[in-house]
């Protein structure tokens, strides 16, 4: 099955750079990515950045992404970006439910179902952000918390969505932490969802991109991306750094 899905590999800045850094990183990862038949590269960058970077991927290999967008189209929510005002410059990913929106944000399961909606209404391709937390790995209900999280999303928009749509598992425990899951331990929570996804529909979970978002850096992205379930990775600092990015795409190729 996972012959047929390309690689994506994704970089998430967070709330990093400054204008000056962004374009300089932005315009290294441009200059420096070599297509790939094997693999996409996409850079999900700060808001505030996306007027510059998205000139400097234009013609590129380098696809454009936002870290978050809200659900409605317009109206009296001060700070907010709908999500055509992110299509209005060229951003073709949103991130929707990653485990620091969900945490710190109050975007619950149903927040995180409408934003997958507007995305997709608007043209976007999101990329659902699941995980666990240590507590939760430990008591065994790893299955049980990514299935609800999904599940809210399938209520809301039906599995079909998914065709047009990517999936990152982020156990929360391995987020800038340094700590990974081992290949085995990711592998086994990708087949696992795949194996949910393909009670729904067969034909979605064997299309399906899951990410692999944990602390995935250069040292370790090839035997995580050699697993058959992982079809990708969304990184966080290691995106920081263009070398270390490169070299993850280098991995997936």
């Amino acid at each position: 099955m996972s012959s047929v899905r390309k690689k994506l590999i994704a970089g998430n800045w967070k709330m990093n750079t400054n204008r000056s850094s962004a374009i300089q990183l932005a315009s290294h990862v441009v200059a420096s990515s070599v297509g790939s038949d094997n693999a996409n590269l996409l850079i999900c960058v700060p808001a505030i950045h996306l007027a510059d970077v998205s000139k400097l991927v234009a013609n590129s290999k380098v696809v454009l992404g936002a870290q978050d967008g809200h659900w409605l189209e317009s109206g009296a929510f001060t700070g907010e970006l709908s999500m055509s005002m992110l299509k209005d410059y060229q951003v073709e990913y949103v991130l929707v439910g990653h485990s620091e929106r969900r945490e710190m944000f109050a975007d619950d399961n149903q927040r995180v179902a409408l934003k997958f909606e507007a995305a997709l209404k608007n043209g976007l391709t999101p990329i659902l952000c699941i995980g666990e937390t240590l507590q939760q790995r430990e008591q065994s209900e790893t299955l049980n918390v990514l299935i609800s999280q999904c599940e809210a999303v399938v209520e809301q928009v039906g599995i079909q969505a998914f065709e047009n749509a990517c999936v990152a598992y982020e156990p929360i425990w391995a987020i800038g932490t340094g700590k990974t899951a081992s290949p085995e331990q990711a592998q086994e929570v990708h087949n696992e969802l795949r194996a949910w996804f393909e009670k729904q529909d067969s034909t979605i979970a064997a299309g399906l991109q899951i990410l692999y978002g944990g602390s995935m850096n250069a040292g370790n992205a090839k035997e995580l991306l050699s697993q058959a379930d992982i079809d990708g990775g969304l990184i966080g600092g290691a995106s920081l750094k263009a070398d270390d990015f490169l070299d993850i795409y280098s991995a997936a190729g």
